[in-house]
């Protein structure tokens, strides 16, 4: 089971189908309620906060090595 807000990036289509096809099951945490899913909206907040917010990635290799980094 995936559990995530109701952002536009996790609420597509395209997501939606692909949890179907590989038989995710999908919960949204009630909107305004990130205490819901504390543990990854405080990792999220942190991983913006000292890597995302000061770093220009210019390709995809870039960014998944500053990701292992961190």
């Amino acid at each position: 089971m995936i559990v995530s807000d109701n952002g536009s990036e996790l609420t597509s289509n395209a997501i939606l189908a692909w949890a179907d096809a590989a038989r995710v099951e999908w919960h949204y945490i009630a909107p305004g309620k990130p205490m819901q899913n504390g543990f990854i909206e405080s990792f999220n907040g942190r991983l913006r906060g000292e890597l995302l917010n000061y770093t220009l990635f210019s390709s995809l290799a870039q960014a998944r090595a500053a990701l292992l980094r961190w």
